[in-house]
């Protein structure tokens, strides 16, 4: 009896070493890709800043707002649709409301972003031409 005690318990810890081993392999591959889609650098040390602030991607908060492209407009318009929609009193949820701000406060970031390298970018350029 104590041997098949034994059996079962070696083969229950083979099976959960696997088991942790390629979960463990599984979240390498993922943070490697997660790396190299976020460009790496300064660049990739802000979009990690701005994920872990609200909790998302721009990636998952556009597909929360169903826009395609980061427009400001378009954004606007399909957060004051979901956020109406989704009114606790309409009886939608307060859980899918919170998530709809995130989104827009996370695609918000990356519009002040964009406008924020943009102007860095009139700014040098004026510098290089007063320059010559």
């Amino acid at each position: 009896m104590a041997k098949y005690l034994a059996q079962i318990i070696v083969l229950g810890a083979q099976v959960v070493g696997r088991a942790f081993t390629k979960a463990l392999q599984q979240e390498i591959q993922a943070s490697q890709a997660a790396a190299r889609s976020a460009g790496g650098g300064k660049r990739g040390a802000k979009a990690a800043a701005a994920n872990s602030l609200t909790g998302m991607t721009s990636e998952e908060a556009q597909k929360i707002l169903n826009v395609s492209k980061i427009d400001e407009e378009a954004i606007n318009k399909q957060y004051e649709h979901l956020f109406k929609v989704n009114d606790k009193a309409k009886g939608g949820s307060f859980y899918l409301q919170s998530k709809i701000v995130r989104a827009k406060e996370r695609l918000d970031q990356e519009i002040e972003e964009v406008n924020e390298a943009a102007s860095r970018k009139k700014i040098k350029d004026g510098a290089e031409k007063q320059g010559t």
